[in-house]
């Protein structure tokens, strides 16, 4: 039987799956990554290690795949995080700046300080100016490393997000491509054009050599070389919030996807490139046969707030915290704001430091962990607010996935906050299904996205039961301590 491979390069699992053509996983495979922090603020991965987990995981699902043929290969992949190499060797030219470093944020208040330098590149990218980004971690980069400024002179950088390296190193350095989604990323295209954007080029001095090839999100590109003499066409790139997007079958307006990982992703499809809602980011969700746009707004900590919670508190395990504090009656007054690295969407504020607010002689660990859970269900509710507003259009549900998106408590608690049904994936590995689609649609496994939308993943129902006057009581108390954190970086 045929199926598709899907390669899910995620911050903290590089994944694999096997789908068949009525989307159900076949086998899977998972490889752990490890993340560096070099440096207050820095956050740092291994090329090297990203590629060794990518070939892993393919080949453990391969190795599981029971005689059915793969006969394309998608990719998904975390976004915005930089990747420098040596085209003439196709070695790691620097360690990966992972798309949670704030290290080039002088670079970015610097270009906010420039009179209408901001508003040009949020015209032109539809993106904020924040180190999120990897436009000013490339400046930052060329800056600090004459050798990759000389490297860069000679033609002989490349310099691309997770999926152009990946795609580099299956195709043993063929093909030096990235797709209309992650491009978008990258504040160094122009939504309006759909290529590289030559004044924004000049501005962060990235040179246009050293760029990637823009490609479909459902080209075929050549043979991925699995080991063993096994070739498979890849057929499909698309950055992992869109492939998530893609995954829960959403191909009109109406319904906001949020991806639960280290921090969080929300997208709903747009019907052009701006947002009128400065909180969240205009992108591109895909590009098929044409262009669809979408708002995004990005959250900078949601799992990793709630782990940096467990680690601080001394508590190694995950799920019995969780359950412990989950069967509370209340929050006990505590909220955990995780700006641990500024706030993200719709905030835009990387001055902001965390906190916790609202202790007393009567509060306990548990107290805490439920404030770090719960945050990650206001964050959400924040950005869904605000992509409400871009839309000009009440969204009808939230759709749900991701590790945290299993927590049958906290997907009530975000229909309770919301007042909007949560409708969670039952398949775990959306941002892998969400590849697999593109991939089938680029080999004609699938023959369009509607059929894609018949067989995508089924949803698990929670529905809003808070009473109005305690939803409001509760995300009052929220957004005062919002406000609090705000107004401490401010003053620093």
């Amino acid at each position: 039987m045929k199926a598709i491979l899907a390669l899910d390069a995620g911050t903290t699992n590089v994944k694999a799956i096997l789908v068949d053509r009525q989307a159900n996983v076949l086998a899977r495979s998972s490889v752990p990554l490890a993340i560096d922090f070099p440096r207050s603020g820095w956050v740092e991965q291994s090329a090297e290690a990203v590629w060794d987990a990518a070939r892993q995981a393919l080949q453990g699902c391969m190795a599981q795949s029971g005689g059915h043929e793969a006969v394309a290969l998608g990719i998904s992949n975390q976004r915005e995080t930089l990747v420098a190499w040596n085209r003439a060797t196709g070695e790691p030219a620097a360690p990966c700046i992972v798309w949670q470093c704030r290290r080039s944020a002088g670079i970015c208040q610097a270009l906010r300080q420039q009179q209408g330098v901001e508003e040009t590149i949020r015209a032109k990218t539809g993106l904020q100016v924040d180190p999120l980004f990897p436009s000013s971690k490339v400046q930052w980069l060329l800056e600090n490393r004459p050798d990759l400024r000389k490297l860069a002179q000679t033609g002989d950088l490349c310099l691309g997000t997770v999926d152009a390296w990946l795609v580099w190193k299956l195709t043993g350095g063929k093909r030096f491509v990235t797709d209309y989604s992650n491009a978008s990323r990258t504040q160094l295209f122009n939504l309006t054009t759909g290529a590289w954007d030559p004044e924004l080029l000049a501005l962060f001095g990235v040179p246009s050599s050293s760029l990637p090839e823009l490609v479909a999100s459902n080209e075929p590109l050549g043979n991925a070389i699995l080991g063993a003499g096994q070739a498979i066409p890849v057929c499909g790139i698309l950055g992992d919030s869109h492939a998530a997007l893609l995954g829960h079958g959403v191909l009109e307006k109406g319904k906001v996807k949020a991806t639960y990982g280290t921090g969080s992703s929300l997208m709903t499809l747009a019907g052009g490139p701006h947002s009128r809602d400065k909180g969240v980011s205009s992108t591109i969700a895909w590009k098929f046969d044409q262009v669809q746009y979408a708002y995004e707004g990005n959250i900078t900590a949601t799992g990793s707030g709630l782990s940096w919670v467990l680690t601080l508190i001394g508590s190694e395990d995950l799920e019995p915290a969780v359950k412990r504090a989950t069967e509370l009656d209340g929050n006990g007054g505590v909220y955990f704001v995780p700006a641990l690295a500024g706030l993200g969407a719709p905030h835009w504020d990387e001055k902001a430091r965390g906190a916790v607010v609202g202790l007393s002689f009567g509060t306990r660990k548990e107290h805490v962990v439920r404030a770090a859970l719960e945050a990650i269900a206001y964050q959400v509710k924040d950005v869904f607010d605000a992509m409400e507003h871009a839309a000009g259009a009440r969204p009808e549900a939230l759709l749900a996935d991701g590790g945290a998106s299993k927590n049958d408590w906290l997907m009530q608690f975000q229909a309770d906050v919301l007042d909007r049904p949560v409708l969670r994936s039952q398949t775990a590995e959306l941002s892998g299904l969400g590849a697999a689609f593109a991939a089938g649609l680029g080999c004609g496994f699938w023959s369009s996205t509607a059929e894609v939308a018949g067989v995508a993943a089924p949803h698990d129902p929670f529905q809003p039961r808070l009473e109005a006057s305690e939803r409001d009581r509760l995300v009052g108390r929220w957004n005062r301590a919002v406000a609090s954190v705000k107004a401490y970086g401010l003053a620093q």
